[in-house]
C-alpha cells in the first residue's frame, strides 16, 4: 500500500497539470476578495453596550454594512479590561467575517498590566484602521462636596480611606494612578466590568470618584447625576470646553484613548485593504464625523501600515506609562 502510494507521488505531471496548481494556490486569496463578503460579519467589541467604543462600532457598523452589501452584526465581549473579546478574535478564523472593535486597553496596556494574557497583540492581529481618540474627564458623585479637582484632591487627603474610584479600563486606571501618586492622595480602586455599569454606582453614590469616556459620561453630567472637575488631555476638549485640563493642577497628566479595529492574523490582505478603504472612506464622512463627536468621539485615522507602527509604539508608550504610575502587573 506504502509502495502504491510512493509510487503515485512520484508519477510523471505535465508542465499544465503543474502550471494548474500554481495557478489555484496564487489565485486563492485574489478568489476569496472577490468573492467577499458573501456573508454577515460579526464586529466583535471589547467593551459593553453603551460604552464609547460599543457606541463607536454601532455607527461605523451600519455604514460598513451598507458599503459592502451584507449584514455587520455586533456582537459585545466585555469582560477582563478587553482579554474575553482579543482571545476570541485571535482564535476566530482569519476570513474576513470576525472583525475586532477595541482599544489602548487590549493592545498597548494589557501587556504592561498582567504577567500572561491568552493573545499576543502584534502577532495575533492584522491592524486594520485606527478610527480615532476617546477624550476622558473626571467626575464625582454629587454628594461629593467638591467642585474642583483641587478640592478633590484637599478631601481626599483628609479623608484618607474614604474615598474609591472605578476603573474600567487602562486609560482610566493609569489616569488615577498617576494622579494618586503625584498628589499623594489614597483612593481605592475597584474594577468595573463596563463603563456604564461604574457610572450608575458613580450617581447612586456607591462610588466617589471616576475618569469616565466622554460618550458614558456626558448623559450623566448634563443630567446633573454625576459632577464633572476636569479633562485628562493637556488641552481643554472643543465637546466639552468649560472644563479645564487635569494637567493644570496635576502637571504631567495627559490621556486619551484610542479606538482600532483588527482582524485575525493571516486573514488575507486583499480582504484586511477592502475592509480599511471601506473604513477610511466612511471616517471620511463629514456627517459620520459629527455623529460620533455627538458621542464624544474624535475622527483620526491611520489605514493599515501606519496603524501597524502605531500599535508597537503605543505597546511601548503605555508600559513607560504604567511603570510611571507604580502599577505592578497582576
Amino acid at each position: 500500500m506504502v509502495r502504491a502510494f510512493v509510487a503515485w507521488a512520484r508519477r510523471p505531471v505535465s508542465k499544465a497539470g503543474l502550471l494548474g496548481v500554481l495557478l489555484s494556490v496564487v489565485g486563492a486569496a485574489p478568489q476569496a476578495a472577490d468573492t467577499y463578503p458573501s456573508k454577515p460579519i460579526r464586529l466583535v467589541v471589547a467593551f459593553a453596550p453603551g460604552s464609547a467604543s460599543d457606541s463607536v462600532a454601532r455607527i461605523v457598523a451600519q455604514e460598513l454594512s451598507q458599503r459592502l452589501d451584507q449584514k455587520v452584526v455586533v456582537e459585545n465581549r466585555a469582560g477582563a479590561f478587553g482579554q474575553i473579546a482579543a482571545e476570541y478574535v485571535a482564535r476566530s478564523a482569519p476570513d474576513g467575517y470576525t472583525l475586532f472593535v477595541t482599544s489602548n486597553t487590549s493592545h498597548a496596556a494589557n501587556p504592561h498590566l498582567y504577567r500572561t494574557l491568552p493573545y499576543d497583540p502584534v502577532k495575533d492581529f492584522e491592524p486594520v484602521v485606527r478610527a480615532g481618540m476617546f477624550p476622558f474627564m473626571l467626575v464625582v458623585t454629587p454628594s461629593l462636596p467638591v467642585n474642583t479637582t483641587a478640592e478633590l484632591i484637599e478631601y481626599a487627603r483628609k479623608n484618607p480611606g474614604k474615598l474609591s474610584y472605578g476603573t474600567t479600563n487602562s486609560t482610566s486606571l493609569v489616569v488615577m494612578e498617576t494622579l494618586k501618586r503625584l498628589a499623594k492622595v489614597s483612593i481605592e480602586g475597584v474594577q468595573y466590568k463596563s463603563s456604564p455599569e461604574a457610572i450608575v454606582d458613580l450617581s447612586a453614590g456607591r462610588l466617589q470618584v471616576m475618569v469616565s469616556d466622554f460618550s458614558t459620561a456626558t448623559p450623566q453630567v448634563k443630567a446633573g447625576k454625576v459632577r464633572a472637575l476636569a479633562v485628562t488631555s493637556a488641552k481643554r476638549s472643543p465637546l466639552l470646553p468649560a472644563l479645564p485640563p487635569l494637567a493644570d493642577t496635576v502637571p504631567g497628566i495627559d490621556l486619551t484613548g484610542w479606538s482600532g479595529w483588527y482582524l485575525p492574523a493571516k486573514t488575507p490582505k486583499p480582504i484586511v485593504d477592502r475592509i480599511a478603504r471601506e473604513m477610511l472612506a466612511i471616517l471620511e464622512r463629514p456627517e459620520i464625523r459629527t455623529r460620533l463627536a455627538e458621542v464624544g468621539f474624535q475622527v483620526d485615522p491611520l489605514g493599515p501600515e501606519a496603524f501597524a507602527r502605531y500599535t508597537r509604539a503605543q505597546i511601548e508608550y503605555w508600559g513607560q506609562l504604567i511603570r510611571a504610575a507604580g502599577i505592578e502587573p497582576q
